[in-house]
């Protein structure tokens, strides 16, 4: 390479220099990929920002674009960051606002955008067509920046300061997820619930050794913007574990009857940036090359009132189970994620599991407590310093004056004020500026007040820093705060249903439209999941296995059912819910373990959140479907004839009024009704005749002045005498939840039978502060009980008396059901 040195004209002379050239593009490609990883496209694991999200953040926190105040031109906002922090192109700082603002793309969303700021299927707007400002949660990332929080570093060209990072009050990195192409490596990461995160790096706070399982039970895996099904959680695992893994998202899908002889699929949410736009284009192209059959058209109803809808219609004769299948595979329906959790850390790039990720976001929102505190307490030192001196000078102003008046000049009134009063060099000149409306008495007694103040409060702040586990305390509960003010419930639902088969496999499955429709048995558990075992692959000569007491080992409910048939599932509101159990997730064997399953109320979307699903019934067969409500009244609903919609009422409730238990059961079973004061009524099923769906039903038992329905269940005939009664009483004044109480298990044969709507017998004697019962179940034995959230709970022995009293119990017992078949 050769260089010539710039010398007069009359003085020209020429040098060359060899230089390596291997060795110049080795150098040359080092610093452009320093600058790519460092400066562009990595973000930092301490606030999860590149760059130029950072600057843009921090632009518009200086321009003042706060939630409270009006959005200005986006195109100014890039000009702002651009000139003084982003030194390279609008388009690339206009990208990465828009991407901060779009709700599908980050879960929680910094920027607040006015106007079209695209669509998964369409770009945005130009910038002078767009506004913004920043979102609350932003506001979070950026206070106290003025509080030396953080170091600051200069600018491109050294004009101004920008920070080095932000405080993040929040895990940002993990709550909205990351993408990034650097030079030799790349970032791809998943957002996550702000509230499950919070919660891991609270419960890290509170224990430094804790592992990744420990971690993993609050954050089980990534929330996406869009929501939609993980199918198998192998992959986070691993990605959690390594900092590497994938795992498959499908759109939420459910059989709709579209009109009274046409069945539809109907897409409600998509995978993680995948477009309707997008589906409809991959289903046509499907169809027109006969890789999809079965789809007679696709229409996307999709409106701001209801969100994505997109109706799949599917030909006569043709199962929508099938067709789904063929659509997961074939379509971006099912789509694949791939984690690779790449950050900077220490300023280099560094691949990170979700421990290492919480780690290094703790400890940097530790120092910056820290450091905020310490600022704080070094202002209000100063702060008193100064209010100490005021105090001085006003108590012995007369002195003050005469010492000013009688000195030279303001050297001499500064060290005579120094030398007569003892004061400081600091406190002499605030006195010397000391305006004269501050020597009136209020005056005084609010320098008073203001330094009581300040020393409580620079006690409380020495206090502070004196242990780090106090330190650490304050950031927990900050933490806690943000997780109040900005968290929202999960949006993705977590499954271990298998992703869509591929390959050879796939063909064949396609030809055959391969949904197996085989015997199954689904379960409902105390704690609200639902689950399904396919008993067709159960060997029947296998010894039976070992059954470990964990988590939702108790059953609510269970039907004999196959994965294709429709079954129902009905709640408190009396709606009957159809669904078929094709996409439950399988269980391996006949045991509800920790975590099995999924909750059924995301299972089947139920927006109403006191809303509770009962149990599971059959709608084939000839057995009725029994209901008991909350005031007494019983019902029996006819068995078929059920109307064709997706759901439907099963009783009509009168106000205040709801559903408590559900059976079914032939004439020769009992019904069995326990109400709050401590009544247990049997009576016979017969005595009850099936109504329509219309129907109010009918008393069922007499209640007592201020007493309600705790538990309604069926007995078979067959099983009374294998039948238990739990019943728990609390405290008449104790907090519900907070109280073990007293329990008691006696026999079912203990309680006589008795005629429809009378009063029943005393199911429990109270003790002493107990005022009512507070949980009551009768099912065969031996009766399981759990915590809320599924551990096991012991109850007393069988066969206590009818009318005994109960016997304290050691722990909370939140509900009560059946062993596991």
């Amino acid at each position: 390479m050769a260089r010539q040195n710039s010398t007069p004209a009359n003085e020209i002379t020429e040098r060359i220099e060899d230089v390596d050239v291997a060795a110049e593009m080795q150098g040359s490609f080092l610093e452009y990929a320093y600058s790519v990883i460092y400066s562009r496209a990595l973000p930092d694991a301490r606030d999860g920002l590149k760059p130029v999200q950072r600057r843009i953040l921090f632009g518009m926190s200086e321009m003042g674009l706060r939630p409270d105040r009006g959005h200005v031109k986006s195109s100014r906002v890039v000009g702002e960051v651009m000139g003084k922090y982003h030194p390279h192109g609008d388009t690339a700082i206009y990208d990465a606002l828009v991407r901060m603002a779009q709700a599908f793309t980050l879960r929680v969303p910094l920027v607040d955008g006015h106007g079209n700021f695209g669509s998964l299927d369409d770009g945005p707007a130009a910038p002078r067509y767009t506004e913004a400002r920043l979102a609350a949660p932003a506001m979070t990332m950026t206070e106290s920046l003025d509080e030396d929080v953080v170091d600051f570093v200069p600018n491109y060209d050294n004009s101004a300061q920008q920070p080095d990072v932000l405080p993040a009050a929040y895990p940002n990195l993990l709550v909205n997820g990351a993408s990034g192409i650097a030079v030799g490596m790349a970032t791809n990461m998943a957002p996550h619930n702000l509230i499950e995160v919070i919660c891991s790096a609270r419960h890290l706070l509170s224990h430094p050794d804790a592992t990744l399982d420990d971690l993993m039970e609050f954050v089980p895996g990534p929330d996406l913007p869009s929501g939609g099904t993980i199918a198998g959680l192998a992959g986070i695992r691993d990605a959690y574990a390594t900092g590497r893994g994938s795992f498959k998202t499908r759109a939420k899908v459910r059989v709709e009857q579209i009109t009274a002889r046409k069945t539809g699929l109907v897409v409600t949410e998509l995978p993680y940036l995948v477009g309707p736009e997008k589906v409809i284009e991959k289903i046509k192209d499907g169809v027109t090359a006969k890789k999809i059959s079965g789809i007679s058209d696709v229409t996307d109803l999709t409106d701001r009132t209801n969100g994505l809808r997109l109706v799949i219609g599917i030909k006569t004769g043709f199962s929508p189970d099938a067709v789904l299948e063929q659509l997961y595979r074939l379509t971006p329906l099912e789509d694949s994620f791939n984690i690779n959790a790449v950050a900077l850390v220490d300023g280099g790039p560094r691949t990170l599991g979700l421990r290492e990720l919480l780690v290094v976001y703790v400890e940097h929102r530790v120092d910056v407590v820290t450091r905020r505190s310490r600022y704080r307490l070094a202002r209000r030192r100063d702060r008193l310093h100064l209010v100490d001196g005021l105090l001085v000078a006003i108590l012995d102003i007369d002195e003050v004056i005469q010492v000013i008046r009688s000195s030279d000049d303001t050297a001499a009134a500064r060290a005579r004020l120094i030398e007569v009063f003892d004061l400081s060099a600091l406190q002499v000149d605030y006195i010397l500026a000391l305006q004269l409306r501050r020597l009136t008495r209020f005056s005084r007694i609010e320098l008073e007040a203001e330094r009581d103040k300040l020393r409580a409060e620079i006690e409380e702040l020495e206090f502070l820093l004196a242990a780090d586990h106090r330190i650490r305390a304050l950031v927990s509960d900050e933490l806690g705060e943000i997780a109040d003010r900005f968290g929202t419930p999960r949006r993705t639902l977590l499954t271990e249903a298998k992703p869509s088969i591929a390959g050879a496999a796939a063909k064949r499955a396609a030809a055959e439209l391969e949904v197996a429709d085989a015997p199954c048995r689904v379960y409902l558990t105390a704690t609200g999941r639902i689950a399904r075992v396919d008993l067709a692959e159960r060997d029947p000569d296998a010894a039976p296995r070992q059954r470990r007491r964990s988590k939702h080992d108790a059953v609510r409910s269970s039907i004999d059912t196959t994965s294709r048939s429709e079954i129902g599932a009905v709640t408190s509101k009396g709606r009957l819910v159809r669904f078929t159990p094709v996409d439950l997730p399988v269980l391996p064997e006949t045991s509800v373990q920790l975590g099995a399953g999924v909750r059924i109320t995301d299972y089947l979307s139920l927006t109403d959140r006191s809303e509770r699903v009962l149990s599971l019934v059959s709608l084939v067969g000839d057995s009725p479907i029994a209901l008991g409500t909350r005031l007494g009244v019983v019902k029996r609903v006819a068995a078929g004839g059920y109307p064709a919609r997706p759901d439907f009422e099963l009783i009509t409730l009168k106000p205040g009024d709801e559903v408590v238990g559900v059976a079914q059961g032939s004439d020769a079973d009992e019904f069995v009704f326990v109400t709050t004061d401590a009544q247990l009524l049997r009576f016979p099923a017969s005595s009850v005749r099936p109504q329509g769906v219309a129907a109010g039903g009918m008393a069922g038992v007499n209640l007592g002045a201020g007493a309600t329905v705790l538990f309604f269940g069926i007995v078979p005939a067959s099983a009374a005498d294998e039948t238990v009664v739990v019943t728990i009483a609390t405290g008449a004044e104790t907090l519900l939840g907070t109280d073990p109480g007293s329990g008691k298990v006696s026999p079912l044969s203990e309680f006589p039978a008795k005629g429809r709507a009378t009063g029943g017998v005393r199911a429990q004697r109270f003790l002493k502060g107990e005022g009512a019962l507070s949980l009551a179940w009768a099912g065969p034995a031996p009766a399981m009980a759990v915590a809320a959230d599924g551990t096991a709970r012991t109850l007393p022995d069988p066969g206590a008396k009818r009318d005994a009293s109960g016997v304290p119990l050691d722990a909370v017992v939140a509900a009560v059901g059946r062993a596991i078949d």
